[in-house]
């Protein structure tokens, strides 16, 4: 699969490299990186080709979307697709940070869900200074699980007013479900989905349903979460999967996957990482990287040739 090619989001002008960066690792997720590991991550994606860069403020309490910006500062501003998400409004906090059981290493803030339309304009301009920016290309709602009613009536109108005056050039919503992102399809115009762990070959439940339908509205899919938290890379007793321990039976699958792979001369990660791609209504894949090694790992699994037959003993459907 070749990195460096790029594929359009939706009916915009937005063209996305077909691996991208997510920066949520880079922002502390587990535990802390150091500012400078987190520098030279992004700058071996850029050297491997990758232009296509994904964070959020929640990431890190804005320690992913400061990186990322300082990254990127002295990169022509064209040359690359920035996303970043609304959802989450850093709030100061007196004294120590609070100890997030996500993100370590983070600044003396505490995100606050905020999904109304002044909630998400304000958000847009703290993005954009941390990210020492004057413009977004692709804006998500970030994870509304709870929130469908505020997300329709405030951060959605916020969005589509931001895209007609040319702020972002994009809008979509990202999350680790598909049920909601379904009901966004079908009530509002929104160009992408990041999609998180549903589209995966241990988990293809956005198959049936949502991706034909984006597929119709011309709504690309941005696919994240392709390990599944993991068990995808190392399927064995234990492994995580959406973030908590993967039960025996998912742990058995996903060792049966790793044998189809293994039967085929070829790495399970490779397959999981390549997979989303089958799908048409797939533009982009998304992987995180919490060092300048993962991030040429991916890379190498990306770009890994796959041997004829292995989509099909994988049971995935030709021409998806």
């Amino acid at each position: 699969m070749n990195l460096r090619k790029t594929a359009r989001l939706g009916r915009t002008d937005v063209s996305v490299t077909r691996l991208g960066l997510g920066t949520a690792p880079l922002g502390g997720l587990y535990a802390s990186v150091a500012h400078d590991d987190a520098l030279r991550t992004i700058e071996a994606a850029w050297q491997a080709g990758i232009r296509f860069f994904d964070t959020a403020p929640l990431y890190g309490h804005g320690l992913a979307e400061m990186r990322l910006g300082e990254a990127l500062a002295y990169r022509p501003r064209n040359d690359y697709v920035l996303a970043t998400k609304v959802g989450r409004l850093l709030q100061p906090v007196k004294g120590k940070a609070i100890e997030d059981r996500h993100y370590k290493g983070t600044p003396p803030v505490a995100p606050a869900f905020d999904f109304s339309y002044d909630g998400v304009m304000r958000s847009v301009d703290e993005s954009l200074g941390r990210l020492k920016l004057d413009r977004i290309d692709v804006l998500h709602i970030h994870d509304p699980d709870d929130h469908y009613d505020a997300a329709v009536g405030g951060a959605y109108r916020a969005l589509a007013r931001l895209r007609q005056e040319g702020t972002v050039r994009a809008i979509g919503a990202g999350m680790n479900q598909w049920e909601m992102l379904q009901g966004f399809a079908v009530q509002c115009n929104f160009d992408c989905f990041l999609l998180a762990g549903r589209y995966t070959l241990l988990d293809r439940s956005a198959g049936e349903s949502l991706l034909p339908t984006c597929e119709r509205k011309s709504i690309s899919i941005i696919a994240g979460g392709v390990y599944n938290s993991g068990i995808l890379a190392d399927p064995r007793a234990g492994a995580k999967f959406d973030y908590e321990v993967a039960p025996s039976a998912l742990v058995a699958e996903a060792q049966r996957l790793d044998g189809i792979c293994s039967a085929h001369a070829v790495s399970l990660k490779a397959a999981a990482i390549q997979f989303p791609l089958t799908h048409r209504a797939v533009a982009a894949v998304l992987t995180g990287a919490r060092s300048e090694d993962e991030l040429r790992d991916n890379v190498a699994m990306f770009e890994t040739p796959l041997p004829p037959g292995l989509w099909n003993a994988l049971g995935v459907p030709p021409d998806a």
